[in-house]
């Protein structure tokens, strides 16, 4: 089966590439498929960003496409920069100039803790998607550790761990952060999927006609 990820994050890529390899499963990144239009992430939610890219990459390719959105919520400052995360000191910056800005954020203050957010929508060609979610609750350091990872990685340490996830190998951090998580738990909800048995999702019934047929005479 072919998989697309809606995503042109080389590293993001990687960690999905790791989490999600199954036998006859064939994996592409957005930026390999030629063709695909950019998706604006305006979504006023994890929730929303996630299913809008996985609708439009799934209905523009024809292929079952998967798509995250992720992101960091610090508890003292009121959630931020949740659904902003990547863009978080600006529509252009990258991962250094975030981390600087959270530290300036929380210049003095004591209260660290945080929690990064996943989810996964994952849709068929006809544009109908499916989601899970996860999290992984820990606290933001006082300056910048490790070299691996990327975005928030070097300033957060998971709870029950004394590294941040950037000073941490892949395999420990796919089997703990809230990606790896995320993507774990739809690799086992959707294994019917993933093994290419369906051309689509199975589709529900609306909740009145569900109870209707739940209430038949045998």
């Amino acid at each position: 089966m072919k998989l697309l990820v809606a995503s042109r994050n080389k590293h993001k890529l990687e960690e999905i590439r790791a989490i999600f390899s199954l036998p006859g499963l064939e994996i592409s990144g957005a930026c390999e498929v030629s063709g695909l239009p950019e998706v604006v992430e305006d979504g006023a939610s994890f929730h929303a960003n996630a299913v809008k890219k996985a609708v439009t990459l799934a209905m523009a390719s024809h292929l079952w496409t998967i798509a995250d959105d992720s992101g960091l919520e610090v508890d003292a400052l009121g959630g931020a920069p949740g659904v902003r995360s990547a863009r978080y000191a600006g529509g252009h910056a990258d991962y250094e100039a975030n981390n600087a800005k959270l530290l300036r954020e929380l210049a003095g203050i004591s209260l660290r803790s945080a929690r990064f957010w996943c989810v996964v929508a994952m849709s068929s060609p006809s544009g109908r998607a499916q989601m899970v979610e996860a999290k992984c609750e820990g606290l933001i350091t006082g300056e910048p550790r490790g070299r691996g990872g990327f975005g928030f990685d070097p300033l957060f340490i998971p709870a029950g761990y004394s590294q941040t996830f950037a000073e941490m190998n892949s395999a420990l951090k796919n089997s703990i952060s809230h990606r790896g998580l995320a993507f774990q738990l739809a690799k086992e909800k959707w294994s019917f999927v993933l093994s290419g048995k369906d051309n689509d999702w199975p589709r529900m019934l609306p909740p009145e006609l569900r109870s209707r047929q739940r209430s038949r005479p045998a």
